[in-house]
């Protein structure tokens, strides 16, 4: 297959790159200042040049904080930029995939999320991205639409990227005891992806690592004594006690109804997944 990866820089990306190169595939990495999927005339000259079968976009705003101040940024990027990609992917006959987020959902379910539940977004980035769903598959029939959550890996910013240096440094760390979700490793996200992709589904997925799922304080809790750090140096703190511009659902865990029915065994567990990471640092 010939792919075009966009956000190539990012967690996700890199690891998008990483997998279908492993797998043998022609693949053309961009990073945002290389494509700038909300501007058209950069996702045509793209398109141009590489003719892709398949596009998987990794490019989002995930400051969930910064979207909330600035919808207009939100919008272009999570929801315009989607789109713009779905609509180029139908002139060719490409392949499209775009990744979502479990923040699509307001969190007042008890249990696991998956794709018959209605989304109801809390914040403007959940909105957002909602909405680069709904854009892409209006755009075009063959758009696949991966959800996840809570992703954590080599090569970006997230909780564990700020988690572990602070534990190096034998510093206390507050971590929310009262929201869940289902922590994702990049790798394993990557893998499955890759899986769909040669699948052609169209549809709504919900990727994540297996498990119960975890808090954010479980999962540092568990980092540490996997490091070997002290695990006192995590302080459980509700999420009243750490304020923040945009709200987010207290439980955002997912799972998907459809992917063993096609043959997709079940991802390992976070545990597993965050073993693997540290071990490799």
């Amino acid at each position: 297959m010939k792919v075009i990866v966009t956000g190539a820089g990012g967690l996700v990306g890199r690891a998008m790159v990483s997998t279908l190169a492993a797998g043998g595939e022609v693949v053309a990495g961009f990073d945002h200042a290389a494509l700038d999927i909300a501007h058209d005339s950069s996702v045509a000259r793209a398109f141009q040049v590489e003719r892709p079968e398949v596009v998987i976009n990794c490019a989002a705003w995930t400051n969930v904080d910064g979207c909330e101040s600035d919808r207009e940024r939100a919008t272009q990027t999570n929801a315009r930029g989607p789109e713009l990609l779905a609509l180029a992917c139908e002139r060719i006959g490409a392949l499209f995939i775009t990744i979502s987020t479990d923040y699509v959902f307001d969190g007042s379910k008890e249990g696991f999320y998956t794709q018959r539940d209605q989304p109801r977004p809390l914040s403007v980035y959940g909105w957002s991205k909602l909405e680069g769903e709904r854009r892409a598959q209006a755009a075009w029939a063959n758009t696949i639409v991966v959800r996840s959550g809570y992703i954590f890996g080599p090569g970006g910013t997230n909780f564990l990227s700020v988690l572990l240096p602070m534990l190096r440094r034998g510093e206390r760390l507050k971590a929310i005891s009262n929201m869940v979700g289902t922590p994702t490793y990049g790798p394993d996200l990557a893998g499955r992806i890759y899986q769909l992709a040669r699948l052609q589904l169209p549809g709504i997925f919900h990727v994540v690592n297996a498990g119960a799922g975890a808090s954010f304080a479980e999962f540092a809790q568990f980092a540490a004594q996997t490091a070997g750090f002290e695990p006192s140096l995590v302080e459980h703190v509700p999420l009243e006690a750490l304020p923040r511009p945009a709200a987010r659902p207290r439980n955002s865990k997912l799972r998907c109804v459809v992917s063993e029915a096609l043959g997709l065994k079940p991802l390992p567990t976070w545990q597993d997944g965050l073993t693997r990471f540290i071990a490799g640092h």
